[in-house]
């Protein structure tokens, strides 16, 4: 009986990782697009609006990724 009970569970943890993996993915894609979002709205702003923000442009794909930019 037991090995039967062990032989059950394995499927379901394989299952349960496989179903995180999933919900890793798609939480991967939702901070993908979050990510973009905030670069475009900041993209948009003007140089003195960024520096108010104690940004430049060429700071913006450093502050998106390490979640500087303050939006």
């Amino acid at each position: 009986m037991t090995a039967l009970t062990l032989a059950l569970k394995a499927p379901a943890t394989r299952l349960a990782a496989f179903g995180h993996a999933i919900a890793e993915f798609f939480a991967g894609i939702s901070e993908g697009q979050e990510m973009a979002r905030r670069y475009e709205e900041l993209s948009r702003m003007s140089d003195a609006g960024l520096a108010a923000r104690g940004l430049t442009r060429e700071d913006l794909p450093q502050a998106i990724v390490r979640g500087r930019a303050g939006l």
